[in-house]
């Protein structure tokens, strides 16, 4: 199995979903890595704060789905995260190689690859925790190759007041109020990563009239993705596709 191909027309990038989930079991190394190995203009992941206020890339807000084991991760010890190993992604087996990456592990691959870090802060988060993980990826030396995302608005406002020139996306699943978003938007100077089913070839113009990058997620299927290269989103953030 491999990725899947469109036919490129425009000029979106492409970025691949916790790694390329479609492959290797999403937001491992091995999912990062085979992102690496292909054409992907960025990596997206995801990372939440652990009860000891260290930093574990994981999706969801507990282990039971990767893993098996019933750990509520904000609640959790960093070191009891980290010694779980995940199930493959084709089955229930669990793999030796496969735990909790670090944040340090994650940002390592993006720069030994040259890839985009595009890093979704889970949940809402303190100020400094979000300043904390931003300082630590400066000190990687990657903070201006890297993109952060999240739903929480309070977060992306909080990194915004201590770096001002930060890439950000406001993630957004429905879009009720242009007027406001784009209020907001322009605001804070931050581009927009949407759902994929909201952005229309007119929403997509407005957004581009005032000086907006679109991100779209997650785009799973050739034709709809090539549709939306056609109507000029910037990038494209999807499981399998190249």
């Amino acid at each position: 199995m491999n990725t899947l191909k469109m036919n490129h027309k425009g000029s979106a990038q492409m970025i691949a979903h916790r790694g390329v989930c479609g492959l290797e079991r999403e937001n491992t190394a091995a999912a990062f890595v085979a992102a690496g190995n292909r054409s992907y203009f960025g990596i997206e992941t995801d990372i939440h704060e652990t009860a000891d206020g260290k930093f574990i890339i994981i999706h969801d807000d507990n282990t039971q789905r990767v893993s098996g084991d019933d750990y509520i991760v904000e609640q959790t010890e960093f070191d009891t995260l980290r010694s779980i190993t995940l199930f493959d992604r084709k089955s229930e087996e669990k793999r030796a190689d496969l735990v909790l990456p670090t944040l340090e592990e994650y940002i390592s691959i993006c720069k030994r690859y040259e890839k985009i870090a595009v890093l979704e802060l889970k949940n809402k988060m303190k100020a400094e925790t979000i300043l904390q993980i931003a300082k630590t990826i400066e000190e990687l030396d990657y903070l201006e190759s890297t993109i952060f995302i999240s739903f929480a608005l309070s977060n992306l406002v909080a990194l915004r007041e201590a770096y001002p020139q930060q890439q950000a996306q406001y993630l957004v699943e429905k879009i009720e109020n242009m007027t406001d978003l784009l209020e907001t938007l322009k605001k804070y100077r931050f581009d927009i990563d949407a759902k994929h089913t909201c952005i229309t070839e007119e929403i997509a113009e407005e957004f581009h009239r005032n000086g907006i990058k679109i991100n779209v997620w997650t785009v799973n299927k050739v034709e709809i993705a090539e549709k939306l290269e056609e109507i000029g989103v910037d990038y494209i953030t999807t499981n399998i596709i190249e």
